[in-house]
């Protein structure tokens, strides 16, 4: 029998471990490996090829919709279960859009999990409890879309990405107060670009300023309070 071959992304060691526990009394998963942070999880992930990633979104120095992303644009099939202590719509939508196949808040019971683990494994998502394919997920992506507050325009390819990698590197430097200019000097870019990106980013999370965009992304996890100096 092959054995589903699963890696733990948390930097709660005590949760990594409950999970461990529970997943290997299971005959068919094998937990390969325990990592707990986004940038060691991406690149043990590219020597491991894991089929399937239980994936912390709050996450040091990388967060997990950034690995997830990052992994999307390599040539590793790897199944991404979204595991996140903030539930709401709008953070399943960015999940599933940066490319996990399931998402769960972090109180699940053990017994969804794994059979979230085994379906995943199999090609299918796990999306608001309900089990789809591939094209029934374009079609619930879309339809989520159409009822957010998000314009796009016309640029439909937004709608399967969160956030750039530079995106989320300037709201970083949002949540830390520093100004346009300061961020321009920081990252090597022209303040106008900042500006871009900033539009970009309002935008993409239909808030109003940059403090909105900043409180957003801190409630979801995406930036850490350990990370702003």
């Amino acid at each position: 029998m092959h054995k589903i071959s699963v890696m733990l992304i948390d930097d709660h060691p005590v949760f990594r471990q409950g999970l461990r526990r529970v997943l290997e009394s299971e005959d068919d998963l094998d937990v390969i490996a325990e990592v707990e942070d986004g940038i060691e999880a991406l690149e043990l992930a590219k020597q491991l090829g894991p089929d399937v990633m239980l994936l912390d979104i709050n996450l040091p120095r990388m967060n997990g919709l950034q690995v997830a992303r990052a992994l999307k644009d390599t040539v590793l099939d790897v199944n991404i279960i979204m595991l996140t202590a903030y539930h709401d719509d709008q953070q399943v939508f960015h999940a599933i859009r940066a490319g996990a196949a399931a998402y769960f808040p972090k109180d699940v019971s053990p017994r969804r999990l794994i059979e979230a683990i085994r379906l995943v494994y199999q090609g299918s998502y796990v999306v608001e409890d309900r089990v789809l394919e591939k094209a029934q997920v374009g079609a619930w992506l879309l339809e989520q879309f159409e009822g957010t507050d998000s314009d796009y325009g016309d640029d439909l390819s937004s709608l399967l990405v969160p956030l750039s990698p530079r995106e989320m590197e300037i709201l970083q430097h949002i949540a830390q107060g520093k100004s346009n200019k300061e961020i321009a000097y920081e990252l090597g870019i022209s303040r106008q670009t900042v500006k871009n990106h900033m539009t970009s980013i309002l935008r993409k999370l239909a808030v109003n300023d940059r403090t909105q965009a900043a409180i957003y992304a801190l409630r979801r996890g995406w930036i850490r309070l350990q990370d702003i100096s």
